[in-house]
């Protein structure tokens, strides 16, 4: 059925048959999906009777387009879903139709229709050397940036590299590349770090400002918090062998073969804030360290400098620039926090073994 892009949600899914009963449904669920008490329904119900469907401009930049990938497995909500009644994607290099000039005709005219109104996300990171490695269109990605975020409601930066500059940032960023909120602050920047970002993070987030019409409660890195405020060695499976000082030395020995902590082969759980372990990848098919590879850090800023492969987590993961001294020290302390279990977990082990060796009291 044809859509009009001033159709409110409510009114494309009637187009599309959708009852009222399935609306209801799909209320209740999103809500539940964004994290919201079941007071809310109400209020997200009325969003999506009224609210229009949102316009979306997705720039890509320096990056391999796997946030574009992964967005497109996402399940809750499908990326099908969210285009056909939540938004309307008006330009996006990868899955646009157009190309050229009328796919860049097509960007600025929604920028002039939706003055204030689209939501803007960007995915890869943004180069400055030499005048900028990146051009679309002969234009420098820096520039094509700051056009398209002066007009926008918000702009929602998807995956590592477009929040904290990604793997092209990583030493010696030949291509001095940089993240969003870095060069547009003047206007609210969403960070989905992630390499890539999980797909109903991605979604979820969007969905939040469609239905809520703002900015969801960010942590101190822009980062949403209903997805980033917890780190991944919290919900770990492997985590209470961390907690019993159980860890693999070495990619398969007896240990790893046995599910132990990957702390030793470089994990960087304890040091990284996401929701991994919770929602997965593929329909929460797996993620990598159910799948025997230690977490890289991929949601924290300077992630590949910071040991992402097979060095010990005492690695510094972040650098000064991109990390408050709030957020150094609660770095500091989450791994203090995790030498000082290693220690206790040590010397309970230790405690036990000597009061085995000793006689009782009916022995002597």
């Amino acid at each position: 059925m044809f859509q009009h892009k001033d159709d409110t949600v409510l009114e494309a899914l009637q187009r599309r048959g959708v009852t009222r009963r399935d609306f209801i449904k799909m209320s209740i669920l999103l809500a539940g999906a964004l994290g919201l008490d079941y007071k809310r329904v109400g209020a997200v119900t009325h969003a999506l009777e009224t609210a229009k469907r949102a316009p979306v401009i997705w720039l890509e930049f320096q990056d391999c387009a796997g946030c574009t990938e992964s967005i497109s497995r996402s399940q809750n909500p499908t990326l099908e879903k969210l285009v056909l009644n939540d938004i309307t994607i008006e330009y996006h290099e990868t899955l646009m139709a157009a190309a050229g000039y009328q796919a860049e005709e097509a960007k600025q005219a929604a920028m002039e229709t939706y003055k204030g109104q689209y939501i803007l996300v960007v995915e890869g990171s943004i180069p400055l050397a030499n005048g900028g490695y990146c051009t679309i269109g002969g234009r420098a990605a820096d520039d094509i940036l700051r056009e398209a975020a002066a007009n926008a409601f918000a702009v929602v930066a998807v995956g590592n590299c477009a929040s904290f500059g990604g793997i092209p940032r990583a030493n010696p960023n030949p291509t001095d590349a940089y993240g969003v909120m870095e060069l547009v602050t003047d206007k609210p920047v969403i960070n989905i770090p992630g390499c890539p970002a999980i797909p109903e993070a991605m979604t979820n987030t969007i969905a939040n400002i469609l239905v809520l019409g703002s900015i969801p409660e960010l942590d101190a890195l822009n980062r949403p918090k209903l997805f980033y405020a917890q780190t991944v060695h919290d919900r770990c499976l492997r985590r209470g062998f961390y907690d019993a000082g159980l860890f693999a030395d070495s990619f398969g020995d007896d240990g790893y073969q046995n599910g132990y902590c990957l702390y030793k082969l470089g994990c960087k759980g304890p040091t990284t804030y996401n929701t991994c372990a919770s929602l997965k990848w593929n329909e929460g098919t797996s993620w990598p360290v159910e799948a025997g590879h230690p977490c890289l850090g991929c949601s924290e800023p300077n992630f590949w400098d910071g040991g992402g492969f097979y060095q010990g987590a005492s690695a510094p993961l972040q650098k000064p620039d991109l990390v408050t001294v709030g957020g150094a020290a609660l770095v500091g302390a989450v791994v203090a926090g995790g030498v000082a279990g290693l220690n206790s977990a040590a010397k309970k082990r230790a405690a036990k073994s000597e009061k085995a060796e000793q006689p009782s009291d009916k022995e002597a």
